[in-house]
């Protein structure tokens, strides 16, 4: 959701307001919000969307936008059902040490293979922070049932 979201009930509002107050200055600028409202969600829908490789590249050279955009088309992949495009995302968003990518990558491979071999994923994210994967290896966890794997 984005800026033309906001802007069609907000310039409803105001043209309530302006009707009510009797307010011409207020009709006309929520107007000017109505048109902009449409254009914003016309201008949404025909927007291409990101290249991967290009993101993929500027991942490689630090930009942390181009990461978090590489881990964001990777899980639209996977819900599109395309688990394949998305670990090859997400496998480039950890080169690029993106954690969670990390946790991501590690509930792909969960779901096709097991928490097993799931593991290496789970554990590079919790050594890096990831909250969630930390609590797999606590004592008592799923990856550290009887409290002799720490991380």
């Amino acid at each position: 959701m984005g800026l033309g979201f906001f802007l069609l009930p907000a310039g409803g509002v105001l043209s309530l307001t302006g009707v009510y107050l009797g307010s011409s200055t207020l009709i006309n600028l929520s107007w000017i919000m109505w048109v902009a409202g449409v254009l914003l969600l016309i201008a949404q829908r025909y927007r291409r969307p990101p290249d991967p490789q290009a993101l993929a590249a500027a991942a490689a050279a630090g930009d942390a936008r181009a990461v978090r955009g590489l881990r964001m088309l990777a899980l639209d992949a996977r819900s599109q059902g395309r688990p394949e495009a998305a670990e090859r995302m997400l496998r480039q968003a950890v080169k690029a040490g993106d954690v969670e990518s990390m946790w991501e990558l590690g509930r792909l491979v969960q779901e096709r293979e097991g928490l097993t071999a799931a593991e290496p994923w789970f554990r590079m994210a919790a050594g890096r922070g990831h909250v969630v994967a930390r609590r797999l290896f606590r004592e008592g966890g799923e990856l550290n049932p009887d409290g002799t794997s720490p991380l």
